[in-house]
């Protein structure tokens, strides 16, 4: 993973709700739908689809898009490799 890539991340995690997301898709386990998401956080879907924009130009998730639906997956082995590497300053 290159410097680049571990500050595009970093930057988008700052957002404490860019953060919590990428916690929920975790413990949900599995492709979360994108109308779940807007559920959870109580926002509206412009300002989810934003903070999915972030994550997704990042590299953390993929939206598998349905027609006008979309279902959210985390990249394990990109957030893995990022944890990596941050685990590579101490």
């Amino acid at each position: 993973m290159t410097d680049k890539q571990v500050e595009r991340i970093s930057s988008a995690i700052a957002e404490p709700r860019r953060f919590k997301i990428l916690k929920d898709l975790r413990k949900h386990g599995e492709p979360m739908g994108c109308g779940n998401i807007v559920d959870k956080h109580g926002v509206s879907h412009a300002t989810i689809s934003h903070h999915l924009k972030e994550l997704e130009t990042a590299g953390l998730i993929e939206i598998e898009r349905l027609g006008k639906f979309g279902n959210v997956i985390l990249k394990l082995d990109v957030w893995n490799a990022y944890v990596a590497r941050l685990a590579q300053l101490t």
